[in-house]
């Protein structure tokens, strides 16, 4: 049996995805090493939402549609958060709000149908899965507003911002595959708990990242700064580890 080309490279991109997902969550966050990672990461899961959105889409397959749809909102929106400089807002950001909130609508919708049908589905879905993300959608949203009024984004909320949502797109990609696909992998990764560890490592990292960056004040400020460690003067560069 032949593999389209697209299959191909949604599986290909939801590997590299997760391998450098879990590889960029483990690094010194602002460090080289965290930012190349991080492109891979960045590449390859908006390749892999693309990809399975649109594959979705030709197999009518609504669920997954809208969850291609938050993973490319989720990555798009968290890397160009710190991309750009503090105070720069764009159309684009405009454009993300609408999108959550189209995102978050649906799957409050597609959740309450499912709870009151007879089956409790819908799509073959129980109601859970849809608030879950829909409230994430919605909640990303009120952020996207947040910023939006204030005019522009820095300091602790700014990482936030970026570490929850590539986090949470993270997520998505590990239970695609470890939850979702437990048949790809032996049996004894299923009776041992290892696919339940992987599929929610990427939610407990979050939380990990996003309690340290609150309550860490000096790491916020390492991190936060965009000034390469080799223009800093000597008596600052030891609080980076530069040298």
């Amino acid at each position: 049996m032949r593999t389209s080309p697209v299959l191909l490279l949604h599986i290909c991109s939801g590997t590299i995805g997760c391998l450098s997902g879990f590889i960029a969550v483990f690094l010194r966050k602002g460090s080289r090493r965290h930012g190349a990672v991080g492109k891979v990461f960045v590449i390859s899961m908006l390749s892999l939402a693309i990809t399975g959105a649109s594959l979705a889409l030709i197999k009518s397959q609504v669920t997954n549609v809208l969850g291609g749809t938050l993973t490319f909102y989720l990555v798009s929106t968290g890397w160009i958060t710190v991309r750009r400089k503090t105070g720069e807002l764009s159309t684009f950001d405009w454009f993300a709000l609408l999108l959550a909130v189209a995102v978050g609508v649906v799957e409050i919708i597609f959740g309450m149908e499912a709870a009151l049908s007879q089956t409790g589905m819908k799509y073959g879905y129980p109601p859970a899965p849809y608030f879950i993300f829909g409230v994430v959608a919605l909640l990303a949203a009120a952020g996207d507003v947040r910023m939006l009024t204030r005019g522009s984004i820095s300091g602790s909320p700014r990482l936030t911002r970026h570490l929850w949502r590539m986090c949470f797109a993270l997520f998505i990609a590990s239970a695609s595959i470890f939850l979702a696909r437990p048949q790809l992998f032996p049996a004894i990764l299923k009776t041992t708990g290892v696919l339940a560890l992987l599929t929610f490592l990427p939610l407990i990292l979050m939380m990990f990242w996003l309690i340290r960056v609150r309550f860490a004040k000096p790491y916020r400020q390492k991190i936060s700064s965009r000034v390469p460690v080799a223009a800093m003067p000597l008596a600052r560069r030891s609080e980076y580890g530069g040298t």
